[in-house]
């Protein structure tokens, strides 16, 4: 079993290519030792909303967590792994010039890269910020609200990403994440293999562990908003587990699902 180092290291790499590559990649469901490169099946689409930036967009999302954030004009936003950008220009859009969006990622090819994109946009109140979502680089109490899209599945200690978003936002503040969970138990050589951590499975944890999680947080009014199936086709299946390892995980009752979570941090 990979240590929590280990499992970083995967991901900052993985996600480092992918910016550095500056497409569309192989994020959530997708597989680099395949000719399916840039197949992003856990993806919605973005380029219907106001904000949208494709330079931005590297199809690492599994939802769209502005759709339910209740974000108002002149609120304070934080993104946790905000990538090249693509929440933190959606959420801008909406904040409008008096409020404040902060992307925080933990890759620097991926920070470096949004401030490329917001330089060409020229907002003076969006920031990006280099640092771990279990520790971040805020001060108690500053944001409204906080988003995230398909990031904290990948975040080894999801106790410690939970009670940082507790701690940085403000009373009276509210999150809203899409991110990926598990019902029933995924087959073994799936569930541990370290590239499908890096693409959102391994990572993720039962569904209503999760929302225990955000529970003994403080978190009240926790609500699930929208949830979505993750049907990974055969072909990536194979590359981790047997044809008839495949027939008895269709056969069962486990998948792997994303869904948008919304929570209160009530005063």
């Amino acid at each position: 079993m990979r240590n929590e180092k280990e499992i970083k290291e995967v991901v900052k790499e993985k996600y480092g290519a992918i910016a550095k590559n500056s497409k569309q990649g192989c994020g959530c469901g997708c597989s680099t030792s395949n000719k399916i490169v840039g197949y992003t099946i856990m993806q919605d689409e973005y380029d219907n909303l106001n904000g949208y930036v494709a330079e931005a967009d590297l199809g690492l999302g599994c939802g769209l967590p502005t759709e339910f954030a209740g974000i108002k004009e002149g609120d304070t936003v934080v993104d946790l792994g905000s990538g090249a950008g693509n929440d933190v220009f959606v959420a801008r859009a909406i904040v409008g010039d008096f409020g404040k969006v902060i992307g925080i990622d933990m890759t620097e090819e991926m920070i470096d890269k949004a401030k490329r994109n917001n330089s060409k946009l020229g907002y003076n109140n969006v920031e990006f910020k280099l640092g771990d979502i279990e520790s971040m680089p805020l001060e108690n109490s500053v944001a409204d609200v906080v988003v995230s899209n398909c990031v904290l599945n990948l975040v080894p200690d999801k106790q410690k990403a939970f009670s940082e978003i507790y701690r940085v936002l403000k009373n009276g503040g509210h999150f809203c994440v899409s991110d990926i969970v598990l019902k029933g138990e995924l087959p073994a050589n799936l569930k541990k293999s370290a590239e499908m951590y890096a693409g959102c499975v391994a990572g993720a944890v039962q569904q209503d562990e999760y929302l225990k999680i955000i529970e003994t947080n403080g978190f009240k009014n926790v609500e699930i908003k929208k949830t979505k199936v993750i049907d990974l086709p055969d072909e990536i299946l194979k590359e981790y587990i047997s044809d008839e390892a495949i027939k008895q995980y269709r056969e069962s009752k486990a998948g792997i699902f994303s869904i948008t979570v919304t929570a209160d941090k009530k005063l």
